[in-house]
């Protein structure tokens, strides 16, 4: 048998590589599998108190549950409830995440929603034996209810999520059951993303901004668009929409409403004409958790004033910091 006479020095990077190589080793003795909540399927999920959260909508539901001391840390997307920001460390965002900086957090349990990565760093989560739950992104009632099931078997706490769930599927219920009763022309909204550069990205077909626009009881002036994609001048001049809907949050500029109704498609709009521009928070808009029905009620009674009474309790969260309030009367 030969010896080597010199030592080997690795790299830390070379050193990281066999720490998970090691890990995928042990992994199917030591951890249980990934497991995915797809829609359809059953999601079997295991009580921990060490979990990673990817996606703004399931923290929200973890804190709504009462299992924020579960919680070992969150993405960029998860700006509510404040609290989470402050207490809680951040792995970045859920497109671009570091496999070093997750496994870092010790994780018992990564829930993550769907289309979080990139690939390669989910394969080396796996890799290291990381227990994952990928949670089906879909745009409706039911998505919702889907996560709400999803988090509260991975938190142990289901009779807390069918409560949670039973109260979310009433309040959604009560925004259509309010929108089919809207008489008059619908409102068309044109969801505006960015203007950068004086291109108009606009939310066309199968976004999550056309599914609240729907929701809410309006149309979708980017019609013949799917995604998220620019609206030539001419296009947007032939639309015309009513209302102009646009997004603030964490890290976003303002939107400008003088800068937007002067946008030279824009600005031969009604939306234009009568100033009607709706700026409400990214995640409370379009995030699709356990605040959508009070932001589809706000954004409907932003169109259709008078849709609910004020006091209502959809509307308690109005007064929010980057909500809107209804739209004035256009004469």
């Amino acid at each position: 048998m030969r010896f080597l006479s010199r030592p080997i020095f690795l790299s830390a990077s070379s050193i990281r590589l066999l720490a998970l190589a090691t890990a995928l080793c042990v992994a199917q003795a030591a951890l249980a599998p990934a497991q995915a909540a797809a829609a359809g399927e059953e999601a079997t999920v295991h009580k921990t108190d060490r979990i990673v959260s990817i996606g703004g909508a399931l923290t929200e539901i973890i804190y709504a549950l009462g299992g924020q001391d579960a919680l070992v840390a969150i993405d960029t997307t998860s700006v509510y409830p404040p609290e989470a920001l402050v207490d809680k460390p951040n792995v970045g965002y859920m497109r671009a995440l570091s496999a070093e900086g997750v496994l870092a957090t010790d994780p018992g349990l990564i829930l993550m929603i769907e289309g979080a990565g990139p690939p390669e760093a989910l394969d080396l989560l796996k890799a290291a034996g990381v227990p994952m739950v990928s949670v089906a992104e879909r745009d409706s009632k039911e998505g919702i209810l889907d996560k709400i099931k999803v988090v509260g078997e991975a938190l142990g706490a289901t009779e807390a999520a069918a409560t949670l769930a039973q109260t979310v599927a009433s309040e959604m219920d009560r925004i259509a059951a309010t929108v089919s009763t809207i008489k008059g022309e619908r409102k068309k909204i044109l969801f505006l993303m960015s203007i950068k550069g004086g291109r108009l990205l606009v939310g066309g077909a199968q976004t999550q901004a056309d599914a609240v626009i729907r929701l809410a009881g309006a149309d979708n002036a980017a019609e013949g668009l799917t995604g998220f994609k620019p609206m030539s001048n001419e296009a947007i001049v032939k639309a015309n929409p009513d209302v102009i809907l646009m997004m603030s949050g964490t890290g976003m500029a303002t939107p400008d409403a003088d800068e937007i109704y002067s946008q030279p498609a824009l600005s031969r709009t009604n939306a234009a004409h009568h100033k009607a521009l709706i700026v409400m928070p990214g995640m409370y808009l379009l995030g699709f958790g356990p605040r959508t029905p009070h932001a589809l009620a706000e954004l409907v009674e932003a169109l259709y004033p008078g849709s609910f009474d004020e006091a209502d309790p959809l509307l308690a969260n109005k007064a929010a910091p980057g909500s809107t309030p209804p739209l004035a009367d256009k004469q």
